[in-house]
C-alpha cells in the first residue's frame, strides 16, 4: 500500500470491505485475514491503525452509529409533515438496511466487543439499537409538541417498541427487508392509542 494514502481513506476502505464480509459470511466469517483481503491490502495494514482487530470493530460499529445522526436529522424534520405512521415506517425501513442489522448481530455475537463499546459509551442496551431507540423518541417527541400524538405518550416506551419490534421484523431475511405495508401495520398497532387518542 502506498506509503501517501491517508489514515481516512484507509479507514474507510476497510470499513467498507469489513461490511462486504460481514453481509456475505456473517459473524462468524468476520476476522481481520477476511477484511484485508476482501480490501484488497496486507493484513498488517489493519494492524498498522488499529491496536487489535476488535479496536477496529467498535470502529465499525461507532461509523454506523455516526450515520445515524444524519437520519435522525431527517426524521425530526419531517414532525408536522406527512403521516406519522408513515414517517415512522420510513424511519425504520432507512434504519434497518442489512447492514445495520448484521452489525447488532456481530455485537450481539462478540463479547470482547461488546466489552469494548461499554467502556467507550455510557448508554446501556445494545448500541446502534439503542441510539435507533433515542433518534425516534425525539422524533416522537417533535410530534407531541405539535400536537400530532397525545401529549401524555411516553414517546420513550414507544421507541423501544418500534425498535424491538422493526429490529425482530428485518432480522433473519437474508438481505431481503419486509414490504413497506408489514412495517406500516406494525407502527400503526404500536402508535395507534397515541394518535387516537388525541383524535377523540
Amino acid at each position: 500500500m502506498p506509503t501517501g494514502v491517508a489514515l481516512r481513506d484507509v479507514r474507510q476502505q476497510l470499513v467498507d470491505a469489513a461490511e462486504r464480509v460481514l453481509l456475505r459470511d456473517g459473524a462468524n466469517g468476520l476476522t481481520s485475514r477476511a477484511v484485508t483481503t476482501e480490501a484488497g491490502v496486507a493484513k498488517g495494514v489493519l494492524h498498522r491503525h488499529f491496536e487489535d482487530f476488535d479496536a477496529f470493530l467498535v470502529d465499525l460499529v461507532q461509523d454506523r452509529i455516526a450515520r445515524l445522526k444524519g437520519q435522525a436529522a431527517a426524521l425530526r424534520a419531517s414532525a408536522g409533515t406527512g403521516d406519522v405512521a408513515g414517517n415512522l415506517t420510513g424511519a425504520l425501513l432507512d434504519l434497518f438496511d442489512p447492514v445495520a442489522v448484521a452489525i447488532v448481530g456481530l455485537v450481539i455475537f462478540r463479547d470482547e466487543l461488546r466489552a469494548r463499546l461499554r467502556r467507550t459509551r455510557p448508554a446501556p442496551g445494545v448500541p446502534v439499537l439503542t441510539d435507533a431507540a433515542a433518534m425516534i423518541a425525539a422524533y416522537l417527541g417533535e410530534e407531541c409538541e405539535l400536537g400530532r400524538i397525545a401529549v401524555d405518550a411516553d414517546v420513550d416506551a414507544l421507541a423501544l417498541s418500534l425498535i424491538g419490534a422493526g429490529h425482530l421484523l428485518f432480522a433473519g431475511r437474508d438481505g431481503t427487508p419486509p414490504e413497506p405495508g408489514e412495517v406500516g401495520k406494525v407502527v400503526n398497532a404500536v402508535i395507534a392509542d397515541v394518535v387516537q387518542r388525541r383524535l377523540l
